[in-house]
């Protein structure tokens, strides 16, 4: 079901008749979009302006010899020409019906496979296995679920991994802290929650210590941008016109606030940590804590056999945690390769590095030097331990053996754009490059505060606690009685917990997903779980209500299969405005993968329910003037339900048939 790739073919095969260069034609054919004023036309080119210098000709002639040799009179209404050149293009309500006929017998809505699909990995999600999920973890789970979906959907073959952090340092602490602080009367009973307890536990009293430590470089560092502002000061009051060193003054100065910023944060924490006198005792009798975690870290990776025993014993339990939360979410991966999977392959990965002198000996450490980057990738350190870096690069080695991606996409947040940039020029040198390596980033959740979303005594927000609020607010939203009695609606229990399930997980996957993603967003239930406005919600209950509207039909004696095998008339402006909405679903699909960005789905599907609903407030439907009328308006009615319900199934939502 499309649109523009028909339209442009046409136009194709009137512009390589007055134009030699077939980039011309390419550039020309990305000019014909959707009209921004739907009063003028559905489809607009702008193509003849931009050619007056090519063919020497005034744009208005260009455009009349496009038209005059332009066959579209099975797909237009009309064509017409505006202004100094626009070519406007009104759609034919009878091929819009024909498309939305085959959308109506198609549970695929007529979307067409791509012509050259390509292989695709998605690495997403990925949770340090040693800690239950929490609030950060969510971006990165649905929105990579949401793109995995839509480009299976579209035909490309689609490869997740859930790479996996079950071997890194948090082990170390894990280990350690077991071996030192565990209650092991808790861990029986709830081993991955007191398994989080201790970690949390050796994390505070190493960040403490750290920051105990870093006092003396921060001061130093003031003392240092201070005595450069005085060194630039004196400069500039040598030059007190000179505009550079003004700047080189400014730059100085916000230097100087920086440096005190982090000094003032420093001590807080070290101030905060001190009021706990349990932390104090315990810092005093572990000292020199994070390197005895390091010692634990290396011992496993070592092949220790009591610290692989607990490893053995503590990832399964971990695993199961996380395992339940993918259920509630309904997310899938195809495989759950984690950093463990690669740890053998490390030592040869930083050999091959070496022996192709992409990577070098840098202060006892093994670097790789990468052109325009102030400071290298180091893939192992001086202890001889690996990075994270070593990991990823062996880990996209493993993807090139395995898979042979044509695309691999790496869906981790903004702040290690950084790392990724670095990566990607390490896996060109390597030969990678006929791999497109991309770096979906995200930004931040945040709470209403403007700061990022954190409970009430300062931790973090656990996933399963949030997603557990998000089904009870859509129980007291959807499914209160005084709501339900107002609508008409009777309800088991049963059904009021499933419909409360689905409203509740499907707001906060749809709030996260209808921000581009590239921008951080303000986490806040109350908006999340209403049933006005851009929500999931909203997008459900209409949904909900068409279902409705059909069982409604059948009760007054129109079976499904009359209003099937009727024709659709698209007659009124808002059936129009419907159905073209409707046929554009395939075009805003691939749009929406040109740069991974879920929310042109949900604004999609948001305008979708707000055109179904003036549709529905213009256009009786169950009491049109006669019965073919009727039988057209329950089939449009039909393809918008299979729409929202594909649409948000796309975006790992579901729907109920009524609320």
């Amino acid at each position: 079901m499309q649109i523009l790739k028909p339209i442009r073919q046409r136009f194709r095969t009137v512009l390589e008749k007055l134009l030699d260069d077939p980039a011309l034609v390419e550039s020309s054919l990305e000019r014909i979009v959707p009209s921004r004023d739907p009063s003028l036309a559905d489809y607009q080119a702008n193509i003849a302006m931009p050619l007056q210098k090519v063919l020497g000709k005034p744009p208005l002639e260009i455009a009349q010899s496009v038209v005059s040799g332009l066959d579209l009179s099975d797909i237009c209404q009309s064509v017409s020409i505006a202004g100094a050149g626009y070519i406007n293009l009104r759609l034919s309500p009878s091929w819009l019906a024909a498309q939305l006929e085959a959308a109506y017998r198609d549970e695929h809505l007529a979307v067409t496979k791509v012509d050259a699909p390509k292989t695709i990995v998605i690495d997403y999600s990925s949770p340090n296995v040693a800690k239950p999920m929490h609030v950060g973890h969510i971006r990165s789970t649905v929105i990579g679920a949401a793109i995995a979906h839509v480009l299976r959907f579209l035909g490309h073959k689609v490869i997740t991994d859930n790479h996996l952090g079950d071997w890194g340092t948090q082990f170390g602490m894990i280990i350690y802290g077991y071996k030192n602080f565990c209650d092991q009367e808790a861990y029986k009973k709830h081993p991955v929650a007191e398994l989080s307890r201790i970690y949390r536990k050796v994390q505070a009293i190493s960040g403490y210590q750290e920051s105990l430590a870093q006092t003396p470089k921060l001061e130093q560092a003031v003392e240092f941008a201070r005595k450069r502002v005085e060194q630039v000061q004196t400069k500039l009051a040598a030059a007190p016109a000179d505009k550079k060193i003004a700047k080189e003054l400014a730059t100085a100065e916000r230097q100087v606030t920086t440096a005190i910023e982090e000094l003032q944060s420093n001590h807080k924490k070290i101030e905060e940590s001190q009021q706990d006198t349990l932390l104090m005792a315990e810092s005093d009798t572990h000292p020199a804590i994070y390197e005895k975690v390091l010692a634990e870290t290396a011992a496993l990776h070592h092949g220790d056999i009591g610290n692989l025993k607990l490893w053995n014993e503590f990832l399964p339990n971990c695993r199961q945690e996380i395992d339940t939360i993918y259920r509630r979410l309904n997310v899938q991966f195809d495989h759950w390769y984690g950093e463990s999977f690669y740890h053998e392959m490390l030592g040869a990965v930083v050999e091959d590095l070496f022996a192709k002198n992409l990577a070098v000996q840098s202060d006892g450490a093994l670097c790789v030097f990468l052109d325009g980057f102030d400071s290298p990738m180091i893939v192992r350190k001086q202890d001889g331990a690996y990075l994270y870096a070593t990991t990823d690069i062996a880990t996209a080695m493993f993807r090139e053996r395995e898979f042979s991606p044509d695309i691999s996409l790496y869906v981790v947040d903004h702040r290690q754009s950084d790392h990724f940039k670095k990566l990607f020029a390490v896996l060109e040198k390597i030969g990678l490059g006929h791999t497109d390596f991309r770096h979906i980033s995200f930004g931040t959740v945040m709470g209403t505060d403007g700061k990022p979303f954190k409970t009430r005594s300062g931790s973090t927000v656990g996933l399963e606690s949030m997603l557990d609020e998000a089904v009870a607010r859509a129980m007291e939203v959807v499914c209160n009685p005084e709501r339900l009695t107002g609508v008409g609606i009777q309800m088991e229990d049963q059904e009021k917990e499933q419909i409360a399930q689905v409203v509740g997980l499907g707001a906060i996957k749809y709030a996260d997903l209808a921000h581009n993603r590239t921008s951080d967003y303000v986490f806040d239930m109350d908006k999340m779980v209403r049933l006005e406005g851009n929500t999931s919600a909203y997008i459900q209950y209409s949904y909900a209500r068409i279902r409705s509207i059909l069982r409604k039909a059948q009760e007054k004696g129109y079976d499904p299969s009359g209003w099937a095998d009727s024709s659709l008339q698209l007659t009124e402006p808002s059936e129009l405005a419907l159905a073209l909405h409707l046929v554009r679903f395939e075009e805003m699909l691939h749009q929406s993968m040109q740069e991974y960005t879920p929310n042109l789905i949900t604004e999609y599907l948001y305008d979708l329910a707000k055109l179904f609903s003036s549709f529905y407030d213009q256009c009786s439907v169950l009491s049109a003037s006669n019965a073919n009328e009727v039988s057209s308006r329950l089939k449009l009615s039909s393809v918008v339900a299979k729409t929202l319900r594909v649409g948000l199934d796309l975006l790992g939502i579901g729907v109920v048939e009524r609320m």
